[in-house]
C-alpha cells in the first residue's frame, strides 16, 4: 500500500509543478495583472473618485496650504480593456488605473464614492459624465489655480464634471486669500505663479475639501 501512495504522491507532485512552472515571464505577469483587474471590478465603478499624494514640486506646498494629506485626484472609469483615471496633469488626459496609482507617494490612494451613487452614476449618468470630460481633455494645466475652463487643475476637473452633468456641488468652494499661506514653501510657490499680485478673492476647490465632502464615502484605503 505504501509504495502505491508514494507513487501518487509523486504524480501529483509532478503534475501541480508542471501546471504553476511559467513558460515565460510574460505569462506569470499576465496571470498577475488577469488576477488584479478581477478584484478591481468588485473594489472600484465608473465615477469613483481617486486621491492621493503626488510626488510633484508643488504638493507639498498644496499640502501646507490647505492642511491636506492629499495632493492630487481624479475620476474612476472603467473600460473594456481596465480601469482608467481622467485626471488634470500636462495636459489634461485619461491615464491607466495602475500607473496612476505607481505616481503617488509610497503607491497609496483613497477611492471615494458619491454615497446615492446608484441613483446618479447610471449608465446614463456615465454617459454625461463623458461627455462634459471631452471639453476638458487635452487642456493644458492650470499653474495659477484660476477658476476659468481655458486652463484646468486636478480638484476643478473633477468638481466641474459632477456640478455640469448632475449640478452636484463636491466640497466646499473657497477663496484662494483664505488659505495658509505663511509657510515659506507655500510663498516660494506662490511668488513663483503670481508675483507680487496674489489674487485672494479666486475661487478655489481643493483636493482636502472634496475629500472630506458629506456627499461621498469611502470604498478603499490602501
Amino acid at each position: 500500500m505504501k509504495p502505491l501512495i508514494i507513487i501518487i504522491g509523486i504524480l501529483l507532485i509532478g503534475c501541480n509543478s508542471k501546471e504553476t512552472e511559467p513558460t515565460s515571464q510574460k505569462t506569470v505577469e499576465e496571470i498577475i495583472e488577469k488576477k488584479d483587474n478581477s478584484n478591481k471590478e468588485v473594489e472600484f465603478q465608473n465615477g469613483d473618485l481617486i486621491f492621493h499624494t503626488s510626488r510633484s514640486n508643488q504638493s507639498q506646498a498644496i499640502q501646507i496650504a490647505t492642511n491636506s494629506k492629499y495632493s492630487h485626484m481624479g475620476i474612476i472609469y472603467k473600460e473594456d480593456d481596465g480601469f482608467f483615471v481622467c485626471e488634470a496633469v500636462q495636459p489634461v488626459k485619461i491615464t491607466e488605473l495602475n500607473e496612476w496609482k505607481n505616481r503617488g507617494e509610497n503607491g497609496r490612494y483613497v477611492v471615494k464614492r458619491l454615497k446615492n451613487s446608484d441613483k446618479i452614476l447610471t449608465e446614463e449618468g456615465i454617459e454625461k459624465m463623458k461627455i462634459k470630460e471631452k471639453k476638458y481633455l487635452g487642456k493644458d494645466y492650470d499653474l495659477r489655480f484660476e477658476w476659468s475652463d481655458d486652463k484646468i487643475y486636478c480638484s476643478e476637473l473633477v468638481w466641474k464634471i459632477y456640478k455640469e452633468a448632475f449640478n452636484i456641488e463636491i466640497g466646499k468652494l473657497e477663496r484662494l486669500g483664505g488659505f495658509d499661506l505663511s509657510d515659506k514653501t507655500v510663498q516660494t510657490k506662490v511668488k513663483e505663479r503670481y508675483g507680487d499680485k496674489i489674487p485672494k478673492d479666486e475661487l478655489v476647490i481643493t483636493p482636502d475639501r472634496m475629500f472630506n465632502a458629506e456627499n461621498l464615502m469611502t470604498i478603499k484605503e490602501k
